[in-house]
């Protein structure tokens, strides 16, 4: 049996555990374009773990730019469904192997019990990209009904390039909640880690090109506050997924409302409706 590490053990791994500095874009981490970086302190007593990439609206554009790349380069977009599902069992079984690390990143990032980081946060996101992994191959097509003299089929195929954003809380989990349904049907994703508790979301983009994706299918971006807006203009970007809060989502609004006005003008020509108008009072 195992002894249980104590709080010396976990100090000690804790000196030793390798911190990423750099995003992680076209499968290698690199710095800022703009050379400009960040302090990231731990909550539990104020030390720097480090002075992480500021990524700004150009490296933005680079990293969309290497995933739209990744995506119509096919080699993942168009793999047989197995092979995506290998790829992701992977990916699970590299964030258990990695589990001591990732929850101590965790742990230091944001304060969070080492206990709770390593055995609930880390285990649940494993799982939760075991779980897509597993559906993969167990998600079909469909001939609608119709009248015998036509037939009509649903083909679900992936979008493209997606952007994603995550809180500061539950970092590791919330970006498998992203990554794991976007990823198990083909797309390439863009993912952007809160400023407060980064560490995680750039250590799994590594750990995914280890398992197998392609590079430029993930990449994570870590951003300062004043430099988020570009998150949502890029055109290259199909797909917006965002958990945030109140003064985050205002933030975006204005550059996401002209597309979704644009997509909602498209549906009604597709279904051949009128425009709403609500009843004046």
């Amino acid at each position: 049996m195992a002894a249980i590490a104590t709080v010396d053990d976990w100090t000690a791994r804790a000196a030793d555990v390798d911190v990423p500095r750099q995003a992680f874009v076209d499968g290698a981490y690199v710095d800022a374009l703009s050379g400009a970086t960040f302090e990231c302190r731990s909550p539990i007593d104020g030390r720097l773990l480090a002075e992480v990439a500021a990524c700004g609206a150009e490296d933005v554009d680079r990293a969309a730019a290497g995933a739209r790349a990744a995506f119509e380069a096919g080699r993942w977009a168009t793999a047989a469904p197995r092979e995506r599902k290998r790829v992701l069992l992977r990916l699970a079984e590299l964030i258990r192997e990695h589990a001591d690390e990732l929850g101590l990143l965790e742990t230091l990032d944001m304060g969070k019990p080492i206990r709770e980081a390593r055995n609930t946060d880390v285990r649940l996101a494993a799982e939760c990209i075991q779980y897509y992994a597993e559906a993969v191959d167990k998600v079909y097509d469909e001939i609608a009904p119709t009248g015998r003299d036509a037939v009509a089929m649903i083909y679900r195929e992936p979008l493209g390039v997606v952007g994603a954003v995550v809180p500061w809380n539950f970092p590791l989990l919330m970006a498998s909640w992203k990554l794991a349904p976007a990823l198990a049907v083909g797309n390439s994703v863009v993912l952007k880690p809160a400023e407060q508790s980064p560490l995680t979301a750039l250590r799994i983009g590594a750990l995914a090109v280890e398992a197998g994706l392609p590079e430029g299918g993930p990449a994570g971006r870590p951003r300062r506050r004043a430099r988020r807006r570009a998150a949502a203009r890029p055109p290259r970007r199909r797909r917006h997924d965002r958990v945030h809060g109140l003064d985050r989502g205002r933030q975006a609004l204005p550059a996401l409302r002209g597309r979704v006005e644009h997509e909602a003008r498209l549906a009604r020509v597709r279904r051949q409706e009128p425009a709403h108008h609500p009843a004046r009072r």
